[in-house]
């Protein structure tokens, strides 16, 4: 059984047992989660697809860590004139493990 669910901007396929980073959510470690946009749910040829959320379904998560990812280098450069900049991002993530998932 997996679900698609919607948080932070993005779409993730995620299965009961699942351990994957999303982005920064507002909660402590060992906190448990709901995540209630679900697109789709699909159980081996039962799939179930919702316009554009299914009502009454959810995901349940644990946060195991917050954290921030690998440094992003960002070079700007203009020829002949002269101009160059350099910056850094590292952008801050919640890594989250899928509890169970109700259609």
């Amino acid at each position: 059984m997996y679900a698609v669910i919607k948080t932070g901007g993005k779409q993730y396929r995620v299965a009961s047992g699942d351990k994957f980073k999303v982005e920064k959510l507002e909660a402590d470690v060992g906190a448990e989660i709901t995540f209630d946009q679900v697109l789709m749910v699909a159980d081996g040829d039962n799939v179930k697809v919702g316009a554009p959320v299914l009502s009454g379904a959810a995901v349940k998560a644990t946060v195991v860590s917050h954290g921030r990812g690998d440094k992003v280098r960002i070079f700007k450069m203009k020829r002949r004139k002269h101009y160059r900049k350099t910056q850094g991002h590292r952008q801050h993530y919640t890594e989250v493990q899928i509890s169970g998932i109700s259609a």
